[in-house]
């Protein structure tokens, strides 16, 4: 296993493995027992850093979501993890009611919500500290001090370590930096985006990005982290939920454009020149890249995670990484 350092505060930063384990549809629609193989199978293999989110998966039975947070509390236990294993949860997208949605009725990021949402989520966990925590979506309907101060009164108490963001305009995760760096206050050193080899169109509207993704690492995102070398990028579904490999399952619309099929192509012929799979080719990309990226997958198998732990062995060459790069 390879490892990165997140976080910049030698109380709280962490070395965490490369490859991060998604735990989404762990307790759901991924059944305990084959959850428990996944997770025990992965930090085997030295894997270390474990994302869930306090709404996941809410859709699974219309509820309100913490399935994935109650079942990684009860692996936990059963195999004596302690601080070893770092646990990133998220919190702001939950649904208050069930039969709701994180567009139509999130507990948002208010600071009484923080509170008391990060404290369901450490009993769920069954942890003292949250080693990071991420504001999930945003909530432009709470002043954005409220919000930064919210975060780090949680880390002042020693209940949580690392701050994260996901889904933020990149304006929105400035300015909460400077209001926290102008307080003396810790701010969001993790960043949370979606990002692959394929490139989305951004301006594809929806019903919680009006205007357009703000859940994708685009341009700005990227030129932002390169400024800001404190920051670390984890790029959740960079395989698309299979879309790269399943013929049952169609990439999502807004990767349907005009630049894909050069861009598939490349990947495809550099999966033949290795002898290694598409999806393995796609994490060796990010892993391997100049920016400080780790791969977030999710695993609904022993399998599936042993497919994604061999793309840590695959090294691309420079001129296989400039094809994938340029193609468009």
């Amino acid at each position: 296993m390879k490892y990165r350092t997140i976080g910049t505060d030698p109380l709280h930063r962490r070395e965490v493995s490369v490859l991060a384990l998604g735990a989404m549809l762990f307790g759901s629609y991924t059944d305990e027992e084959t959850s428990f193989a996944v997770l025990d199978r992965y930090v085997e293999a030295g894997g270390n850093f474990i994302d869930t989110s306090d709404n996941y998966a809410f859709w699974a039975d219309g509820g309100q979501g913490g399935q994935s947070e109650e079942l990684l509390g009860r692996w936990r236990r059963s195999r004596g993890i302690g601080d070893e294993i770092v646990i990133a949860t998220k919190l702001g997208a939950r649904p208050l009611a069930p039969g709701t949605g994180y567009v139509d009725n999130p507990e948002g990021l208010s600071a009484k919500v923080i509170r008391e949402a990060a404290e369901r989520s450490r009993e769920r966990l069954g942890v003292e500290k949250i080693d990071l925590l991420y504001a999930h979506i945003e909530d432009r309907k709470v002043p954005l001090a409220e919000t930064v101060e919210g975060f780090a009164e949680l880390v002042a108490e020693g209940t949580v370590g690392l701050l994260g963001v996901s889904n933020h305009a990149v304006w929105r995760v400035e300015r909460a930096r400077a209001l926290a760096a102008a307080a003396g206050l810790p701010g969001y050193q993790v960043l949370q985006y979606q990002h692959s080899l394929l490139r989305p169109r951004f301006d594809v509207p929806s019903d919680l990005f009006p205007d357009g993704s703000l859940g994708h690492a685009g341009p700005e995102l990227l030129s932002y982290l390169r400024a800001e070398p404190d920051l670390a990028l984890v790029a959740y579904s960079p395989l698309l939920a299979g879309a790269y490999t399943r013929e049952d399952k169609p990439l999502p619309g807004d990767y349907d454009h005009p630049g894909t099929p050069a861009r598939l192509q490349v990947l495809r012929e550099v999966a033949r020149e290795t002898g290694a799979t598409v999806n393995q080719v796609v994490l060796a990309w990010q892993i391997g890249g100049d920016l400080p990226l780790i791969p977030l997958a999710g695993a609904s198998s022993v399998a599936q995670l042993e497919e994604n732990l061999a793309a840590l062995d695959l090294e691309l060459t420079g001129e296989q990484r400039a094809r994938l790069d340029a193609a468009h």
